[in-house]
């Protein structure tokens, strides 16, 4: 059994663990990753008086193949979402950086740009003590890239960073090799009952993505019912490296 399989049976942690986790940036691939996988998490430690961060690695300019929205225009509504979703869940609107990599382009290792990537994303992340990134398996190609760069950002950071693991995409693929396995991660849940309306203002806030707003492209991309369900839950699954 994976962990994204009957998910309820990993330990349930209170709110206050979000607080423990110290200066927090979630890396998110695309503008809405960071509500669908940790708006919770960073409702909370807003809460909690702290200022965590994100950083957006694409700019999710490829979702529409739209006239009325041309990847630049689209780029910028997109962006403009991400502050309104960060609003919502309690930061300020300036709590996110933005890398702007190419919508499905983002570099990978052995690349020529890869290394300046990694650079740039680690003076994004500063003093983070925890990083959040997403699933390595997540199978989309820019979850997969966003994970890569990830990796090789904290490594250039003194002193080392926790580090840990949200799934998107993934739960999509819950029973499948793309899903961490048994022994691979230590899964937990955090309980955001408390947040659970400012985490679906933060998702509803990424319009381009959840409703037809862009309505010259048939095809398209919208995020589901079947899929919005993964993350209307009153916990998040996070997911530790076995030692942490």
């Amino acid at each position: 059994m994976t962990a994204l399989e009957r998910p309820e049976r990993h330990p349930l942690c209170p709110p206050a663990t979000a607080a423990a986790l110290g200066r927090t940036v979630v890396i998110a691939p695309h503008p809405d990753d960071e509500s669908l996988g940790c708006g919770g998490l960073l409702a909370l430690q807003a809460d909690a008086g702290l200022a965590p961060r994100v950083v957006v690695v694409t700019d999710g300019s490829r979702s529409h193949a739209s006239a009325t929205y041309p990847p630049q225009r689209l780029a910028a509504l997109r962006e403009e979402e991400a502050r309104d979703a960060v609003a919502a869940l309690g930061l300020g609107r300036d709590a996110v950086t933005f890398l702007r990599h190419p919508d499905c382009d983002v570099p990978g290792p052995g690349a020529g740009p890869f290394d300046t990537a990694a650079a740039a994303l680690a003076d994004a992340l500063g003093d983070a003590e925890t990083v959040l990134v997403p699933w390595r398996r997540d199978p989309h190609c820019d979850h997969e890239a966003a994970w890569a760069l990830a990796r090789a950002a904290v490594r250039r950071l003194r002193p080392p960073v926790r580090w840990v693991e949200y799934a998107v995409w993934a739960w999509e693929h819950a029973g499948t090799d793309r899903a961490p396995r048994a022994g691979e991660v230590r899964p937990w849940r955090l309980d955001i009952a408390d947040v659970l309306d400012r985490k679906r203002a933060a998702v509803a806030a990424h319009v381009s993505q959840t409703t037809r707003l862009i309505d010259d492209d048939p095809e398209g991309f919208v995020l589901e019912g079947r899929v919005l369900a993964h993350f209307d839950r009153p916990w998040e699954l996070y997911l530790d490296l076995p030692d942490a």
